[in-house]
């Protein structure tokens, strides 16, 4: 049986969601071919005598660019059994049937996809009104990266030096214990959170290790959800390579919570720290259901500079609560916060998404606020009650593309971002930032979408 895997985009890694699952269907004889299209061209006769095309759908971006294809795959080989897996195949499980798909897995899709390749090659019908979302626990075995593009080819760590270090990716768990109201994990989750055996994630990391790695992202929704594992894991890894970096993604509340894991974190070759402070406003971070205060953000950003280990923030920077003053004072904070090179320019002008499943879909306000649901943007729109907000996130959008376009260092964006958002109050704007460009910077991937 021939089976083809195929993902779209991932924030510039090597996805583990197509290693990962062509381990398990090559264990049982499967012949797997895995396609990365965003370091691959999709030449649709890769497909032709598969009789399981897969699509990963970790990312909402991942998902929109999988539509047109889906509908090829179809048309060129209607043999095949289309399937949809990750975490925004169930959210979207209507669209993506009428495009072709006939099976919709999400949460830990190894087994059932093991499942679903064992029925298609034993002839057993597969029931096409099945989706289904597995949560069982499930014992991971090592990924199978052969056919993937070389971890060169990837987002690569750049350190204040300039210099970079090949930068591999792996997952140590999944979901998250958390309810946020606007993330897309948590209609799949819904507050359960799975690990990956410590084992396997270091024979993953010494497997990427030997092929170039140097640095190694672990892409935890909130890596402290099991706080014994992932400290456990550190100080396993840091004993067997001590040279290597990595990065983490940790909740506000838990870098409170667990202060006293930043050290650990910091020694043992943390170069940065991602949170999804989101906003500094206490209305719209309750609307959210974030858990964490402005006052939080700003004690955990003072324990983190203590403990010697740089924290990224990320944002939803404009959403339906804010206002151009408030976009202000976000930038303030950062400033003053001393965060501004810490900050990647997307986060500027992130805009909020409202997929489908959404508990934000919970408050009778933004039912009231959002309009359709759009099948092509996936997600229910809506537009800012003043006006002025979404011209200026659409005016910082441009700033942070003309920018990044020009090779201007992250400062540089974000003093423009400021000083445009100043101007647009109708205020003096405040004295540049200082730009020189030996001031030292956090590390960085160097390729940082996040939505």
């Amino acid at each position: 049986m021939k089976a083809v895997l195929i993902s779209t985009y991932e924030l510039g890694r090597q996805p583990f969601g197509l290693a990962s699952p062509a381990a398990w269907l090559r264990d049982q004889g499967v012949d797997v071919t895995c396609l990365d299209l965003s370091r691959q061209s999709f030449d649709v006769s890769s497909v032709n005598d598969a009789e399981l095309v897969a699509f990963y759908l970790p990312m909402h971006t991942a998902t929109r660019l999988s539509l047109p294809l889906l509908k090829q795959v179809a048309a060129t080989n209607p043999r095949a059994h289309i399937c949809a897996y990750g975490l925004y195949a169930p959210l979207n499980a209507d669209i993506l049937r009428l495009h072709g798909a006939r099976t919709i897995i999400g949460g830990e899709f190894e087994t059932p996809l093991t499942a679903l390749a064992r029925q298609i090659a034993g002839g057993t019908p597969v029931e096409e009104s099945a989706d289904l979302v597995f949560l069982s626990r499930q014992q991971f075995i090592l990924p199978r990266r052969e056919g993937l593009p070389a971890l060169d080819q990837y987002a690569q760590l750049t350190l204040p030096d300039g210099t970079r270090r090949v930068a591999g990716y792996t997952e140590a768990s999944r979901g998250c214990k958390h309810l946020c109201r606007h993330c897309p994990i948590v209609p799949v989750y819904g507050g359960t959170f799975r690990v990956v055996q410590r084992e396997v994630v270091l024979a993953d990391i010494r497997a990427q290790v030997a092929a170039g790695a140097r640095h190694i992202t672990f892409g935890d929704p909130d890596f402290l959800n099991g706080v014994r594992h992932a400290t456990d894991l550190v100080r396993a890894l840091h004993a067997e390579f001590p040279d290597l970096s990595y990065d983490v993604t940790i909740k506000i509340e838990h870098l409170l919570r667990h202060r006293e894991v930043l050290e650990l974190l910091a020694t043992t070759g943390c170069a940065f720290v991602t949170s999804a402070v989101e906003a500094v406003d206490d209305e719209i971070l309750a609307i959210f259901d974030k858990r964490h205060t402005r006052a939080d953000f700003v004690e955990v950003a003072r324990a983190c500079r203590e403990a010697g280990l740089n924290l990224v923030p990320t944002f939803v920077a404009f959403n339906p609560w804010i206002s151009v003053s408030g976009y202000a004072d976000l930038l303030e904070t950062l400033v003053e916060l001393d965060l501004a090179d810490s900050i990647a320019p997307i986060q500027l002008c992130i805009r909020l998404l409202i997929p489908a499943g959404s508990r934000l879909l919970e408050l009778p306000e933004v039912r009231r606020m959002v309009g359709p649901y759009d099948a092509t943007a996936l997600v229910f729109p809506w537009t800012h009650p003043d006006p002025a907000v979404d011209d200026l996130q659409r005016s910082v959008e441009k700033i942070v593309h003309d920018g990044l376009a020009a090779g201007h260092t992250r400062r540089m964006i974000f003093d423009r971002v400021r000083r445009h958002t100043w101007h647009v109050l109708g205020l003096q704007p405040p004295s540049e930032l200082d730009t020189a460009p030996d001031r030292t910077q956090v590390p960085y991937l160097n390729e940082p979408w996040y939505c």
